[in-house]
């Protein structure tokens, strides 16, 4: 086991009805002027919104609004809200909705006390020194932003999507009410399911030696999260799923299923390439696609590794080890199928005409490669993304 650094500071209020705590969670926090960051309406629709401006109007905590986070969240907006955070005096800047509002806030909470521009922040050129804190009320499980110290950006005008990670903007808290999941869609559900999945493989998959405790941690939330999505797909409403879909989605980011262990996301580097340059692509949807790929690639540079998966998450019973590894990784593509996602970039009108775009974006024009079961490189991303096409 590798030495490591475990920081979750992000109190979770998890349960039935616990949006309408939100008001005295921020009171008691001694905030009384807030950033309210919301996405396209939604919330308005389902009458979420009407209860959080209860709480918050029951102790007098005084409300500036900025909807309109868009999936895959922009810099432009970013920047529009950091202008208005500065002007208004605002002291913490409350999410509601799912990771693109997550992540959309906490650039909003760094840039507002910065005069750097955010996307000096992105791109290494400045490092963040301080930020506004943070809070969420999650309406999607997905992204595992409400405990994590990451988020991504997309600059349109470069087709770029970007993120950036810091413990200043692990949110101070998080409300997680599964009740609030139940009107997501099969297929930003799905989306969501994948997305958890990946968290939790990716830190799973990496080049050092196996760690029993994290590793059986991280094996048994995918097994919890495959068996939820077999109900939830079926019956959306089944508050016992739901629940173990949303409290996975923060476990798998916080970075649990990490700890002793080298840390890389190498799919979620190829998918910001893909959903940076289409952007009507949805993040999990992009990785049903490129997991599978991915791991067809790499898997034989750790069998041993690929078959432990395949026999303990997908209860493959095959003796031969790269046999399992291979079946492990076609039961992983078909789980996706399953429950609605894509097998392949064609069905986004993703051809090869693409990828070496995709690979340009992927690699910052050949100025970097990316760690993974093995290094990926121009040659190796680009395989990858043929893979993809097929």
């Amino acid at each position: 086991m590798l030495d490591f650094d475990f920081y979750t500071p992000t109190k979770v209020f998890f349960g039935k009805g616990k949006q309408h705590e939100v008001g005295k969670i921020i009171s008691d926090y001694g905030y009384k002027k807030i950033m309210l960051q919301y996405g396209k309406g939604s919330i308005k629709q389902s009458g979420l919104y009407d209860e959080i401006m209860s709480s918050l109007g029951k102790y007098d905590i005084e409300v500036v609004e900025m909807g309109g986070v868009e999936p895959n969240p922009k810099i432009e907006f970013v920047r529009d809200a950091v202008r208005l955070a500065k002007d208004m005096g605002v002291e913490l800047v409350l999410a509601v909705g799912g990771g693109s509002v997550i992540d959309a806030a906490k650039y909003t909470a760094l840039g507002a006390v910065s005069d750097y521009d955010i996307w000096d922040f992105v791109t290494g050129k400045e490092k963040p020194k301080s930020a506004l804190p943070v809070g969420c009320v999650l309406t999607i499980a997905a992204a595992g932003s409400e405990m994590s110290w990451s988020a991504v950006v997309t600059d349109l005008s470069q087709n770029m999507k970007r993120g950036l990670a810091s413990d200043l903007i692990r949110p101070l808290f998080a409300i997680c009410n599964p009740e609030l999941t139940y009107t997501v869609s099969p297929y930003q559900t799905a989306c969501g399911i994948t997305d958890i999945m990946a968290h939790t493989m990716e830190r799973y998959f990496t080049p050092c030696d196996p760690t029993d405790i994290t590793d059986q941690i991280a094996e048994s939330i995918l097994r919890a999260v495959i068996n939820a999505a077999k109900v939830v797909m079926k019956n959306p409403c089944d508050y016992e799923a739901r629940a173990n879909i949303m409290w996975a989605s923060s476990l798998s980011h916080n970075n649990l299923t990490g700890c002793g262990r080298i840390n890389a996301l190498p799919v979620h580097q190829l998918e910001h390439a893909v959903s940076g340059e289409y952007d009507s692509v949805a993040h999990g949807a992009g990785l049903a696609v490129l997991f599978p790929a991915w791991a067809k690639y790499v898997y034989k540079h750790n069998i041993p590794r690929f078959a432990q998966f395949a026999r303990r998450v997908w209860d493959v019973k095959e003796p031969d080890d790269k046999k399992a590894a291979e079946a492990g990784i076609e039961a992983m593509a078909q789980f996706f199928k399953s429950i609605g996602m894509p097998s392949s970039l064609n069905e986004f009108g993703i051809d090869a005409d693409a990828i070496q775009s995709l690979t340009n974006l992927c690699t910052f024009n050949g100025q970097r490669t990316i760690k993974s079961v093995i290094e990926l490189g121009n040659k190796e991303i680009k395989d990858i993304f043929y893979i993809c096409c097929k």
